[in-house]
């Protein structure tokens, strides 16, 4: 069973909102992923997204295609995402991981075989984020039989009807983009977002979350003030491009910490 619902329940419990962080699994390095991982939970991460790298990641802007790039160049496959997340679990049980990528190496491990890798490693969800829901049902079963979320994307220009048919086969949180454009784009509109979310519940009943465009603790909280989770990707992946090996996790954990406790306040 996914630890995704429960997670969300207790912080709706506890008054408070989901940080999800995300970074790609074999950046900088492959034998940094599992203490990045670990890092990011006592910082404060409520759900870990790990991006499986891919050579041709078409929502993603420079920061988040050179961290493909860099896993890439390390030879990280989603053979070594899976034994990452099974490491990561040999200590913690209990924080959910979802991956994140595209579906070419998915399909080239095959749908059966990637769900039976994912249930045994540890993954609790699935976001795929090339397939839409139309063509996503082969796989959606296979990760359902297994207790795996099927995660979707919804943006600012998704029209109420697909809402509803997101509604349908989504499980775990929705994805909301909250910009037109790639990851790391700017000038995120709180109070756009915020008028947005509404539609979005009245359709698909799930907890919310809310990626793309959120660089600061300033703007994590108020993202967390109108959704249920927020979602830190571009800014992360940038300090961990920036940080010597080092200072790698110290400046990991000092990024995730100042949101976290920026979003309790």
């Amino acid at each position: 069973m996914s630890r995704i619902a429960p997670t969300f329940a207790r912080l709706q419990a506890a008054k408070r909102k989901a940080l999800i962080p995300y970074f790609t699994a074999g950046d900088p390095d492959l034998e940094s992923t599992v203490p990045l991982m670990h890092a990011l939970v006592e910082a404060g991460a409520d759900i870990v997204e790990l991006g499986v790298p891919f050579s041709d990641p078409m929502a993603d802007g420079p920061v988040n295609q050179r961290s493909s790039e860099r896993a890439l160049k390390h030879h990280t496959s989603l053979k070594h995402v899976m034994g990452a997340v099974a490491r990561f679990r040999q200590t913690d049980k209990d924080t959910p991981v979802v991956l994140m990528g595209y579906g070419n190496p998915i399909e080239a491990m095959g749908y059966d075989r990637f769900a039976q890798a994912a249930q045994h490693a540890g993954v609790d969800g699935v976001l795929v984020v090339d397939y839409p829901p139309e063509e996503s049902s082969s796989l959606t079963e296979q990760l359902r039989q297994r207790g795996i979320d099927s995660i979707f994307l919804l943006s600012p220009t998704t029209e109420e009807a697909r809402m509803e048919k997101v509604g349908r086969v989504a499980s775990g949180y929705i994805y909301y983009v909250s910009l037109k454009g790639v990851t790391g784009a700017s000038h995120l509109d709180v109070q756009e977002v915020g008028a947005k979310i509404p539609r979005i519940r009245s359709h698909v009943k799930l907890p919310v979350g809310v990626g793309f465009g959120i660089r600061d603790a300033q703007t994590a909280s108020a993202v967390a003030r109108v959704a249920d989770a927020v979602v830190i990707g571009s800014r992360l992946v940038q300090e961990i491009e920036q940080s010597q090996p080092d200072q790698l996790i110290g400046n990991v954990k000092t990024l995730v910490g100042a949101i976290r406790l920026a979003m309790d306040e």
